[in-house]
């Protein structure tokens, strides 16, 4: 995420490694490489000029105390201006009013239905009974997509297929919504490949009639400043309360993230990467400042494991592992809860430091595969008792998950070695804890 910008933001903060205090001079270099890193991320040229403006002010006589460097207090102020850039504050929902209509809107091919299916997921987690609408009457594999995405979510979607007009599509939901107990109403609207007069008229109709509390921009990532030029014009309609940023697993220069709450002073309230329903995250302006810089992001990474991993069932984990008693059916199960917590790269990028070295690494989504595949070929019995797995054994197993004898001894090897680790760190909280090499991992 961001990886271009990052490792440019970086660079230009080698100007200042081994001077003694900021000034004029070294200041002037950083700076000049970070409007151009900016730039280069598709950033305005006057967001980006005014960001390293209120850097300089802010820099040139800033007094460097002894336990920190010039370059370490630099790298601090370019946070807390990235952070005000994308807003400063997280901004949540209003959901406060039942039902809550939610309103989403964007340019076709932004992730709009994908996004509106995410949505629903992340509402329904958090006891709300959503309803998606299909309000897109040009597309109709929209209206699929949506109903397939609601059956896989386990939420109820309104579809009104001979119905042309999206504005009495809305209203009807809305009926069938207060019918229906649903606490939260998800319109999914029409999008275009540029902005029209037509759809915009469609899309004001619908909010003019309905009155939502929320209306989302859906924005894709990728497109950069376009997309930020498109969102002036939705804002100016619309007057929507918040964006979303979509695809950001994707090659995402940055520019749509550091320049939308400048230029129309709406939140970013979510940000979503890749396909899976389970992807869609709260934006945190703080956060996502720190993993620009390459500081990672603990505590996102923390919610998303405390979202995983039953409290009850890790204190008995913790006991096992304290009696050394951790088995292929322990490891298995904490091998599918990480699983569920999202991209696996994304996730281990949230680690400080980890940004960078993982640049150039190719973790798949079935990275554990290999893993997983050993450990379904063994007997229950030889999950819950991995000093059983005798010579015999073990070619049984090579024979069944399609490796041969020597993985599954460096496997048998490295499961020894982390069982032993683990006990020695279970004075912690260990749930979660994943070794850094096993098979199927490339690093």
């Amino acid at each position: 995420m961001f990886n271009s910008l990052s490792e440019k933001l970086e660079s230009a903060f080698k100007h200042l490694k081994g001077q003694a205090r900021i000034n004029e001079l070294n200041v002037a270099n950083t700076l000049k490489d970070i409007r151009k890193a900016l730039l280069d991320a598709d950033v305005n040229f006057k967001i980006a000029k005014d960001f390293t403006d209120s850097i300089k002010e802010k820099a040139i006589g800033a007094k460097v105390i002894n336990a920190i460097s010039p370059g370490q207090l630099m790298v601090k102020i370019v946070q807390d201006e990235l952070t005000a850039l994308m807003g400063n504050e997280t901004s949540l929902m209003d959901l406060s009013k039942s039902p809550t209509i939610i309103l989403v809107a964007g340019l076709q091919g932004s992730g709009k239905t994908t996004f509106s299916g995410k949505l629903a997921n992340y509402l329904k987690a958090q006891k709300k009974s959503p309803l998606l609408v299909a309000a897109d009457i040009y597309r109709p594999a929209a209206m699929d997509q949506l109903t397939l995405l609601a059956e896989q979510i386990g939420v109820d979607v309104f579809v009104e297929r001979e119905n042309k007009n999206a504005v009495s599509i809305a209203q009807n939901a809305l009926v069938y919504a207060k019918a229906n107990n649903k606490n939260v109403i998800i319109i999914d609207t029409a999008g275009r490949l540029a902005v029209d007069e037509l759809m915009m008229n469609e899309v004001a109709a619908i909010k003019n009639e309905i009155q939502p509390q929320e209306i989302l921009f859906v924005v894709d990532s990728m497109t950069g400043q376009d997309a930020v030029n498109t969102a002036k014009v939705f804002n100016e309609r619309l007057d929507f309360t918040g964006v979303v940023l979509t695809k950001l697993d994707g090659d995402t220069r940055g520019g749509a993230a550091l320049s939308i709450k400048y230029t129309v002073n709406k939140p970013i309230k979510f940000m979503s990467s890749g396909e899976k329903l389970d992807t869609l995250t709260v934006f945190h302006p703080e956060r996502m400042a720190q993993r620009i810089l390459g500081m990672g992001d603990i505590t996102s990474l923390v919610e998303k494991a405390q979202s995983q991993f039953d409290e009850a069932e890790a204190k008995k984990l913790e006991k096992r592992i304290r009696k050394n008693q951790f088995d292929f059916e322990d490891f298995l199960t904490q091998i599918q809860q990480i699983k569920k917590m999202g991209n696996l790269k994304d996730l281990m990028g949230m680690i400080p430091g980890m940004g960078k070295s993982l640049k150039d690494v190719d973790i798949k989504d079935d990275a554990f595969k290999g893993v997983e595949a050993i450990i379904q070929s063994m007997t229950v019995i030889e999950r819950r008792n991995p000093d059983l797995l005798s010579t015999s054994r073990k070619q049984r197993i090579a024979k069944g998950s399609g490796k041969d004898i020597g993985e599954i001894n460096a496997f048998m090897k490295q499961f020894d070695q982390m069982k032993q680790m683990m006990k020695q760190m279970s004075g912690g909280s260990m749930p979660g804890k994943m070794p850094g090499k096993m098979p199927g991992l490339r690093r």
